[in-house]
Formats: C-alpha cells, structure tokens, sequence
C-alpha cells in the first residue's frame, strides 16, 4: 500500500464555449505551469507514483543493469573525412554524453582505430560531459564547423525548453570568440569565410520565424535581420550545402514549402528565391554542382524528381527526371560528385536509389540502381557523408533485431565494406530474437502493416504478454530500429508490435492523408484492429496487453483507450497530446497555430471541432474499466505542455471505475528534461528502467524466461 494519500486535484469553475457548445473543464488552472498550487501538485503526483511503485525497485534495477551490460560504454562512431581532417564522436563509461574530436587526416584509406585509448593529435572540437557541467539536462541544438575548419560554433539548452545559447571558439586553441547569441532556435551555420554566423530566432509561440546575420565577435545588437516569416504555419531552419557553396533558407508548412539560397562567399548579398511559395506544393532542393535538383510534389502526391539551372528562380524552369512509381514514395535527394543519392520508401519501408553521373545524358545521370538490403523488414539510411567528393557512401542499415550497422557502398561498382556494427554485450545472442511483418483489417477493410518482433521461444498459444506501440501523425514513419533496452521485454516474453497506423507515411502520402484532419478518427480504429490481430492469431493474450505512444502517439493512447479501454491490461502515454482540442483552440500557444494543417482548426472551422470533440482524449474519457495508466511528462516541455497529461490524469480518477490499487491511474513528471525526456545515456536508461518496470508488472511479466 502507498504511504503517500492518492493526489486529488483542485477544481477551479472554468466554461470552454465554442460554436454552440459549452464544455466544463475544472482542470484549466492547470494551463499556468507557474503557478505555486500545480507545482505542489506535480510534486504530490512524484511522490505518490514513487510510494505506489516502491516495490519495482529491484525490477527497475535489473533492468537498468541489462540494459548497460549490453552497451560497450567505451567506444568510437564511425570516423568521417571532411577537409584534412577525421571527424567521429568518443564515449567514455561513466560519462553521461559523448565527446565530438577530430584527429589529422594522415591516409584517406585507414581511418582512426576504434579500439585506441587515444589517437595521435586528436582535438576536442565539443566535450558534452565538459559542456554539461552540473546541469541536469543538456541537449546540443547547433554544432557546426567552419569552411576552414578553424572555428566550431555550438548552441546547447540546459532547461529544456528548446531555446540554446551559441558559443564560437577556435578548436585547435580552445579560445572563445563569442558568446552574444542566447535563446536562439535549432540550428546555425557559417558564412563560407567564417566572418559570420546565420541563426533563427523564436516567437513567443516556439516557432523559428526570423533568419539573422552576426558577424563573429560582434555584438548582438548590430545583428541584420534578413527573413522574418509572417504566416504562422511556417517554420524556418538554415542549412549549408555539402560543397559549402550555398546557404540555404528552408520555409515549410504542413503542405506547403520554399527555399531560398545564397552564395556562402557573399554572405551580404541578396538572397534568392528558388521558386515562391505555392498552397500545396512541397519542394526539397539540393545543389548539385551546375544544376539542383529538386523533388517536389507538383504533379504525383507521392512526388518526383526534377533538376533545374543552378540560378533557377521559378518552377517553371524545374525540368522533369524521374517520376515516383505505384507503392514509392520520393523523401529527399543528395548530390555528391560521382552521384546523387534519391531517399525514397517502397512497399512501405524505406530505400536507397543511386543516380550515377553521366555527362553525356540530358540529366546528367545515368541509369539508377538501389543499395541492396538482406534484411526483409528494415530501415535503410545515408550516414553521415560531408563530402562532395567521395568514392563511397556511409549507408546505416538496422531492423528490429539487427543492430545498427554501418556499411561503405562504393558509388561505382556498389560493393559495401562493413565499417561498424554495433556492438550488443552482455550474452546476448541476436539469434534468440525473430521479427516480420503481419497485416492487420482495419474496420473500413483497409490492411495495416504491423511490425512484430519477440523471443524465439515464444509460441502464438494464446498466453503471451504484448506491449503495442503506434504513432500516426505528420507522415512520420515507426520504422524498424535496434534498441538494446527492448530486448529487456523480450527477455520477459513480451510480443512488441508496432502498428504502422494510417496517419504517419509508411505507405505513402496516401497513408497520411487518410490519417489527419477530418479522417484523423482512422488511425485510432487502425490501432484497435492492430492489437485485435495480435489476439486473435493468439500473439498476445486478451488480458495481457499493453499501449505505449508518445506526444502525438500519446494522443493515440488516449484516444484509443476511450474507444476501447476494455482491450488493455496497461497504457502508458508519454509526454501525450491529450487535451488537443482545447490546445488548438489557443493560438497563443507554441505549435497551435502551425497545426492547424495538421489537426483542422476548430477555432474557425466548427466541423473541425466537431471532429475534434470526437477523439479529444481528456474530454472523452467514460465511467468505464480503464487499464492501469502511466503518463510521463517533463516540466519544461514546450511542445506539450505538462498541463496535458496532468488534467488526463485528473479527469481520469474522477471518471473511471478502476481500483487504485490494481489498476492505478500515475502521473510522473521529470523536473529537469524537455520533450524527449531526460538527457544522458545513463539518466535515460533510468528513466526508461522506471517505466517498463511498471508496465511489466501490470502484464505479469516481470521475470526473465531464461531463468536469469
């Protein structure tokens, strides 16, 4: 029994009235993360789920101490060539983040040894663990080198909330030549002579919506102004070209895109245009050499592939290449020297396409070919390539139950060398583990793919613990990937599945327009059908079954729980988007407003809000069975405000007909974190520890099958 009482938040009178209908929300207070009252109440929530779970400590430990055992705590990433140097990142154990060095590029053909304590004139370009200090959070949101590769310029946050403070020193001595730039967005680049530095800054909703010019040194207050968006929908972000030629001005909305360069050696000159902005059109642009190329969405909603004269400043002079086939999706192009590398997603999983240079062809290109993959359910990706000029490319490949591999894959002759793979300690045999895909009939006869992976041992006999997991929103792919700490619930038994759920873009721009706005409703039914497919071919058992998503994915906890609570043993929603509606009617607020294209917006469209009203998840909850709830939160979060998950949690306990005991409605907040939870390896695998440990006691799984 918990020694602490079970927290009962304050009710406050409050009316949401909108087209016509009233709706009492008492937890709306809530909204004001300042105030001294919801403090006290997060912390009253810390230490009830503290007491409540007392006894999982032993579980949390164990797990904590698998999940490091398996890791090689000291280790090298894969080293990149850029300029005369080796670029590549070091963990130490017992170090929370990594350190980014360099060392002299001696021999293009023998990089750094990954095994060596220490590599000859190796230099510290960022130390994570030195930049940290005793913060408790810290996350880098700029780390960039200049052409000359003298000057290193970095952004770091040490709250949280996603606005960084840019320091630019010399790398070789160490010395600092600026630190004027503070609450700055994500990113920032160098102009070609490394004089000055392009940055973003933020509007009072969290939206990148201003382009800077400082010059290095300089005050802040001398900065230029040189792009303010005006239109709330549309984020900005600054990038360079791989040839470092170009700066790039990257404005994108939810359908809608544009860019803008400038020459890198002309850092006062004017920016140009490279087509303006047209509602529905996305484009991606990528110099390459004399020409760019560009995908775009013009003409086939799954897009294609245009080039166009290196000055274009329309569309109109986007000349056709290659078109997006049935079941393809075109993501992104990268131009190097020898070929362009076209990133794309096929029969629902993503693809490598190589176009080699060919000068004697219209395009410049000759006939394509695709980066071979052995595993039949996997995630294929560009490493990090810097070079314009390489003979080969860094390509990662992974899935479920293949650990991150980094391959070389010669431009010419396609032939990969296997340069990493990453290391799984601890006894693990990755031979104990399976996974494939199923397809799950959603309610309107639609097949969703659903990802299934677990212990060899495991046999679909009916009594198996299941954990799903879904997110479906913004086009954004659950893609196969490697993860150490999973294998702690396969260990137990536990069937993991991913449901690939209408909403996200595993099968196209199809699946995601029939996941958003008025059709959102489908990828909730998509995630019932998924785990009503793991229970019916007997995977997981009917009173053995858990829920995770996270943000956007935490809507879909919520929203599905309402639709079908009677279906899980557990849920755990992490930093969830639960009170959407009430978000979205606030355009104050960070995201509101660029999320429109996204959600509807039911401020102004009263059939958006009906929509809306239909899965909102903090005003659908019913005096039903719920199962055991866990929601996770940070404080700082601007993306999704504490506030959600905290009046979920409130208006569940009033609501539903659980025993407390049993089936306990938590909430647990992270004091010192952002939206991706807490920072460092190891304070992550903490966290990560408490959480599974509470979901594996509700699934009856809290022991290993081997024994151990």
């Amino acid at each position: 029994m918990p020694s602490h009482r079970l927290p009962t938040a304050e009710r406050r009178p409050h009316v949401r009235e909108h087209h016509g209908h009233r709706f009492e929300d008492p937890y709306a207070w809530m909204r004001d993360t300042e105030d001294p009252a919801f403090r006290a109440h997060l912390e009253a929530e810390n230490a009830y789920a503290e007491a409540h779970t007392a006894h999982l400590a032993p579980l949390r430990k164990k797990i904590y101490e698998e999940i490091r055992s398996r890791v090689k705590e000291t280790d090298l990433s894969v080293p990149v060539m850029s300029g005369p140097w080796w670029y590549y990142a070091r963990t130490v154990e017992g170090r929370q983040y990594p350190s980014h060095v360099r060392a002299p590029l001696v021999d293009k053909a023998v990089r750094p040894d990954p095994e060596a304590d220490a590599v000859p004139g190796e230099q510290v370009v960022l130390d994570g663990n030195v930049e940290a200090g005793e913060s408790e959070f810290f996350s880098i949101g700029a780390l960039t080198v200049s052409a000359d590769h003298q000057l290193v310029a970095f952004a770091v946050d040490t709250a949280g909330d996603e606005r960084f403070d840019a320091t630019v020193r010399i790398v070789e001595t160490g010395e600092v030549l600026d630190t004027s730039l503070t609450g700055i967005g994500y990113g920032c680049e160098f102009s070609r002579d490394g004089r000055f530095l392009f940055y973003t800054r933020l509007d009072d909703a969290w939206r990148p919506y201003q382009l800077w010019r400082h010059r290095v040194g300089g005050d802040a207050s001398d900065d230029v102004l040189i792009h303010e968006e005006a239109d709330d929908r549309f984020w900005m972000g600054v990038s360079s070209s791989r040839d470092e030629r170009w700066l790039l001005i990257g404005l994108g909305s939810k359908t809608t895109s544009e860019v803008h360069l400038l020459d890198a050696d002309d850092p006062e000159g004017d920016w140009r245009v490279v087509a303006p902005r047209r509602e529905g059109v996305e484009y991606d642009v990528e110099p390459a050499g004399d020409r760019l190329l560009i995908v775009h969405n013009t003409d086939t909603a799954d897009a294609d592939l245009a080039w166009a004269p290196i000055d274009a400043t329309s569309a109109e002079q986007w000349v056709p290449w290659l078109r997006s086939s049935q079941g393809e999706r075109f993501v992104s192009v990268d131009a190097f020297d020898r070929a362009a590398v076209l990133s794309l997603r096929s029969g629902g999983l993503t693809a490598l396409r190589v176009l080699p240079r060919d000068p004697t062809s219209a395009s410049g290109y000759g006939d394509p070919w695709d980066v071979p993959v052995e595993q039949p359910v996997h995630s294929i990706g560009l490493g990090d390539n810097p070079e314009p000029d390489q003979d080969a490319i860094q390509v990662v490949v992974e899935s479920w139950v293949t650990p991150r591999t980094v391959l070389d894959v010669d431009l010419t002759t396609g032939d990969s060398t296997l340069l990493k793979r990453q290391p799984v300690l601890g006894g693990v045999d990755l031979a104990d583990y399976t996974e494939r895909r199923e397809w799950a009939t959603s309610a309107d006869g639609t097949l969703v793919p659903v990802s299934v992976v677990h212990h060899t041992s495991v046999e679909p006999d009916g009594t198996n613990p299941g954990l799903a997991t879904a997110y479906g929103a913004y086009e954004i792919s659950s893609d196969p990937y490697f993860s150490v700490a999973r294998l702690s619930l396969l260990d137990r038994g536990v069937v993991h599945a991913v449901a690939h759920v209408r909403g996200g873009g595993e099968m196209g721009r199809r699946w995601y327009d029939e996941g958003k706005l008025h059709a959102k409703p489908a990828t909730f039914t998509d995630t019932v059908a998924a785990v009503d497919h793991l229970v019916e071919t007997g995977w997981v058992a009917r009173d053995r079954l858990g829920l995770e998503g996270g943000s956007a994915g935490g809507l879909l906890v919520g929203a599905v729980l309402n639709l079908a609570p009677e279906r899980f043993r557990v849920a755990h929603a992490a930093v969830p988007f639960v009170d959407a509606l009430t978000t979205m009617l606030q355009p104050d607020l960070p995201l509101t407003a660029g999320e429109w294209e996204e959600w509807g917006n039911p401020l102004a469209d009263p059939e958006a809000y009906a929509v809306m009203r239909t899965y909102a998840p903090y005003e659908n909850v019913r005096a039903a069975e719920y199962p055991a709830v866990l929601a996770t939160s940070s404080l700082h979060d601007t993306r999704v405000y504490v506030t959600e998950p905290a009046k979920w949690v409130a208006r569940l306990r009033e609501t539903v007909t659980n025993d407390p005991h049993t089936r306990p409605v938590l909430l647990r907040t992270e004091m010192a974190a952002g939206h991706g939870g807490r920072s460092g390896r190891y304070a992550a695998w903490e966290q990560i520890s408490w959480e599974w440990a509470f979901v594996l006691d509700q699934l009856g799984a809290t022991e290993r099958i081997d024994g151990r």
